[in-house]
């Protein structure tokens, strides 16, 4: 037996001596870029590998013999070699260049520049070939990635940050410390409007990620790019037509960990009014309780239903490849939440910092119904004319219940040894409708060898409804840690509605000519843009018509509740009650060489601005009407040297514009506690000078390696800050303003690098800005009288994190069908909120967020996927740099040295699905 068993051990050491290795890369034998997923079989054995993702292969144990390697991949000629092993521990290293099909030829010759424009290959071949400082995200990239929306994917890219919402999801981007309202969003590359009631910045969570080709941001502009942006501009290309017939579809279902410990709130929102009585029977009608009806006061508890994903794409070309059309849509219902402690706080005396006055505790839970549609259609009348229209169709609608226990702080008997203290309780119920429209017809036109036309026509429209949002609030007590509510307090019923309305004309010109022997191409252009605003507010106040009913004896529903109207005709004569215009033209000349290694992109853009405004129900404000005429000359120039082909220095310089918010010139006056906030008629738009200077390498077509760094000199930069009245200079007022200049410089790193199954993608931002605005501060005066006082502070521009970075270590084993991802992003402490007061700003905590996501190949086209999201169940934290000792016996105050505003948990979430694709 023992001799049987050396024997065989023997054998088998001879066999593993004699194997030899077959490895190498698969590659393009044009461009040389990797192959990835390549096909490499020994014929006649079942001996074969796939390649990875730099393209590398490797066949192991193989034995001694002459073989035929081949090696085949979709739109590549199959190639066939002979290959022998002949001796022990043999290691053969054989690269395969692999030739592309000719009729896959000819279709590119047809299709110009057709490629798949959502590869991660195309994402790279764009930033290296572009004009300006751009980072790409490709679709295969955002379909791998955790993210379900554009707000969630924009955060991997270098240089950039998020703003969250109340469920933890990304909103708004904030671009190199950039606050959102210095960028702009464009969809293939036409700028829309935004459904926001006050600010035009685009919120980007109301976008599904899956109607995606790949994410465009541009750090650079360039004359023919419209000029308002400091930051940069968004870009989301969506599918385009293929060249042969695609399917694709996505199922997927999750469930938030939030809910597994306490229940999901809602109301009937199928049944709320949409119109409020002011609207449904005209501006004299004298409201009644019976107007209102108890759907938004009708709430339930329960464990919400699992979270449904579902998207589609199917498009294809037809008569003979002249006609492409693709059809694109994404449903996404998400039931999200987060729990919540705030706290408030008022200043006392001259004490430094703020004094808390209550504690709230806050649970919100929210359902998300998030949609979009996308279509495109494309007709080649010939070589040189063709015709294309984009339709797209996104809306989000959040039904949202915030339920609130405030605790009074040093008032009402607060004894947190005792458990006593006066509570309050208030829910409110809000149903938020946002939508945006977008319809583009463009045509492209080669009139000569030369000459070149292209032009859009587009409509767009974005609008936001809240209907029927309804305050709750209930007094109550503590009282040796027993809790009770207790009578009801005055309620609210509020109706708001806007709508944001574009009809835009775009026209360019290309002319290529050569200058002493150097081609140059000229552009010349511009555009109209007329966008129409208007916006309605409304809100009711209500009583009890039973101050004295208790909670429990006299009601145990809110919806029992028994109100009279303290201002039937409701509240109309708002500065939320608006209309505003905003007619933009431009024209530019743009130049640019090529075939050099040194590139040259040049010109001046003009854009002049007619603003305006009017108030639909003015109460003795002087300025009811009012306008902001203005022109601006921006210039540009780029340089991108590339000595190589995988090697560009580029460097920038663009001047840009900020404009102010239709809200902000509106002359509203809101009266708080401690200041009045106000409108500014005369708020002036922001102007930058902005340069960049940039280093890329691209080793293999697949990686990179960037370093750059960026240096911005903003003149008249918008802040809200604290101001005196220019006519009664003892008045304070919180509200927008210009104040001198403010600088933001940063350096940035963002490197790709691919191993035969791993890759590894990270890039690490530092910003640094710096602006003075005038602040208040109390003291006591020579006479021991309490006095505020006006001082200037400096400070970095809202939003502004000294340290982003972002890690992915990816994973991908085709000869197996695995893909993996796990991803994570870091965000420094940055200013949340503007404080009136010296060194009293609200500063988040800087967070890691980390999230995983997987992809399993079943065959048949069909793929198993995984995404987890918030895996660390990272807080958002928001704190001031001081602390007082008035609240040392306040709970939750653990921060040493701050004091904590606001604490908010989300919970991880977790996705399966399915995809499919033919």
């Amino acid at each position: 037996m023992k001799l049987l068993l050396l024997n065989i051990l023997f054998v088998l050491c001879c066999l593993r001596v004699s194997a030899g290795v077959i490895k190498g890369r698969a590659t393009d034998a044009v461009t040389g870029q990797p192959v990835i997923g390549a096909t490499l079989l020994l014929e006649n054995t079942k001996l074969y590998s796939i390649s990875g993702l730099d393209g590398s292969y490797s066949i192991k144990n193989v034995p001694a013999g002459t073989y035929k390697i081949r090696v085949s991949y979709v739109s590549y000629r199959t190639k066939t070699l002979d290959i022998s092993i002949t001796g022990a521990d043999q290691i053969i290293t054989l690269d395969l260049p692999l030739e592309t099909e000719n009729d896959r030829q000819i279709a590119e010759v047809t299709v110009k520049g057709k490629r798949d424009g959502s590869s991660e290959r195309t994402a790279r071949d764009l930033e290296r070939n572009a004009l300006q400082v751009t980072n790409i995200v490709s679709g295969r990239t955002i379909e791998l990635s955790p993210d379900l929306t554009v707000a969630n994917v924009i955060q991997r890219v270098s240089g950039i940050s998020i703003e969250r919402n109340s469920n933890g999801d990304g909103q708004y981007a904030i671009l190199r410390g950039m606050d959102k309202r210095y960028n702009y969003t464009l969809v293939n590359g036409v700028k829309i409007p935004s459904p926001d009631n006050r600010y035009r910045y685009v919120p980007l969570d109301i976008f599904p990620s899956e109607l995606l080709d790949r994410l465009e941001v541009y750090k650079a502009l360039t004359p023919s790019m419209e000029g308002d942006a400091v930051g940069g501009a968004i870009n989301m290309v969506m599918k385009d037509a293929p060249d042969r017939p695609t399917l694709l579809t996505n199922l997927s279902t999750g469930y938030s960990e939030l809910f597994f410990d306490r229940p999901f709130t809602s109301f009937d929102t199928k049944n709320i009014n949409v119109k409020s009585p002011y609207e449904q029977f005209g501006n004299q009608y004298s409201a009644k309780f019976s107007d209102f009806n108890k759907a938004s006061t009708t709430y339930t508890s329960h464990n919400p239903p699992p979270n449904l994903l579902g998207s589609f794409a199917v498009g294809n070309r037809f008569f003979n490849q002249r006609f492409g059309v693709m059809l694109a849509g994404s449903l996404q219902n998400t039931f999200r939440g987060s729990n919540s402690l705030f706290f408030n706080g008022d200043v006392v005396d001259t004490l430094r910092g703020i004094t808390l006055t209550k504690l709230s505790d806050r649970q919100y839970s929210e359902r998300q119904t998030r949609y979009g549609l996308h279509a495109k259609m494309d007709y080649r009348i010939n070589e040189n004319n063709k015709i294309q229209w984009f339709n797209a169709l996104i809306s989000l609608t959040n039904q949202q219940i915030r339920e609130t226990k405030s605790t009074e702080l040093g008032i009402g008997g607060f004894d947190p040894v005792l458990g006593n203290a006066t509570l309050g309780y208030e829910t409110r119920s809000r149903l938020t409708k946002q939508k945006i429209y977008n319809s583009t017809l463009q045509g492209t036109h080669q009139l000569t060898s030369n000459l070149a036309v292209n032009w859009s026509a587009v409509y767009s429209l974005a609008n936001n409804t809240v209907p029927d949002q309804t305050y709750v609030p209930l007094l109550g007590t503590r009282k040796n840690f027993v809790e009770q509510r207790t009578t009801v307090q005055d309620g609210q019923r509020r109706w708001e509605h806007n709508s944001d309305t574009d009809l835009a004309g775009y026209l360019n010109l290309t002319l290529k000519t050569t200058l002493a022997g150097i081609a140059v191409d000229w552009m010349a252009g511009g555009l109209y843009r007329d966008k129409q605003r208007t916006n309605f507010y409304n809100n009711y106040t209500l009583r009890p018509a039973n101050p004295f009913a208790q909670y429990g004896v006299d009601f145990t529903d809110y919806s029992q509740i028994v109100w009279t109207i303290q201002n039937p005709l409701g509240s109309v004569a708002s500065a939320l009650n608006y209309d505003a215009t905003e007619k933009t033209s431009s024209g530019y000349l743009q130049f640019r060489t090529t075939d050099q290694p040194l590139e040259v992109i040049g010109g001046v853009r003009v854009e002049h601005t007619d603003q305006g405004y009017a108030m639909k129900f003015p109460i003795g404000e002087e300025n009811p009407t009012g306008s902001q005429i203005y022109t601006d000359v921006l210039p540009s120039l780029h340089f991108r040297y590339h000595p190589t082909e995988r090697t560009n220095w580029r460097l920038s310089y663009f001047r840009s514009l900020n404009r102010p918010g239709f809200f902000e010139i509106v002359p509203y006056r809101i009266v708080n506690e401690e200041y009045q906030e106000r409108g500014n008629p005369n708020l002036k738009r922001a102007l930058a000078d902005n340069v960049d200077l940039r280093y890329e390498f691209f080793p293999r077509p697949l990686e990179q390696f960037m370093i750059g760094v960026f240096y911005k000199h903003i003149q008249d930069p918008i802040e809200y800050t604290l101001q005196k009245d220019a006519i009664r200079g003892q008045d304070l007022y919180y509200g927008p303003g210009n104040f001198g200049n403010a600088t933001n410089f940063g350096l940035e790193l963002d490197a790709i690098k691919y191993f035969q199954h791993w890759g590894v993608k990270a890039n690490y931002t530092y910003t640094n800005s710096s602006i003075t605005t005038p602040k208040s501060k109390r003291i006591r005066n020579a006479q021991g009288d309490l006095q505020t006082i006006t001082v200037n502070q400096t400070r970095s521009l809202y939003g502004q994190s000294a340290h982003v970075a972002n890690f992915s270590l990816l994973y991908k084993d085709s000869e197996h069908g695995w893909d993996g991802q796990l991803a994570a992003s870091y965000i420094g402490g940055r200013i949340n909120t503007v404080s009136q007061f010296v060194d009293n700003d609200l500063y988040q905590k800087g967070f890691i967020q980390m999230d995983a996501s997987a992809e399993k190949r079943l065959g048949n086209g069909f793929l198993l996927f995984a995404k987890a999201n918030n895996l660390l169940n990272t807080p958002t934290e928001i704190f001031i740099k001081n602390a007082s000792s008035k609240n040392s016996d306040v709970p939750d105050q653990d921060i040493s040295g701050k004091t904590l505003i606001r604490r908010d948990f989300f919970q991880r979430s977790y996705f399966l699905g399915i995809r499919y694709k033919l």
